[in-house]
């Protein structure tokens, strides 16, 4: 699992010790991934999405808005793409 956020790196270090993050939280200042996933919106601000995506780059799960603020549905969608002999669970 790892994040991605139009912040520069210092703001996404800080938002990640605040929140206590256990993945890491990668900087899209340029805005190219925003770009190529589709979710930069107006004024160059990225629009808040998730994306679940398996060991063979297919996007399986998008939670967006208020969606992408809840963790828990992605990780169940990351659960569902685990092969079972992998899962921790």
């Amino acid at each position: 699992m790892l994040g991605i956020s139009v912040n520069k790196p210092q703001a996404n270090r800080a938002f990640a010790e605040k929140l206590g993050l256990t993945f890491p939280l990668l900087s899209d200042s340029e805005k190219k991934v925003s770009r190529q996933y589709g979710v930069l919106g107006f004024l160059r601000v990225a629009k808040r999405t998730t994306f679940v995506i398996n060991t063979a780059g297919v996007i399986c799960h998008i939670d967006r808005g208020s969606e992408a603020m809840d963790p828990s549905r992605a990780r169940q969608a990351c659960e569902l793409t685990t092969p079972p002999s992998t899962r921790t669970d």
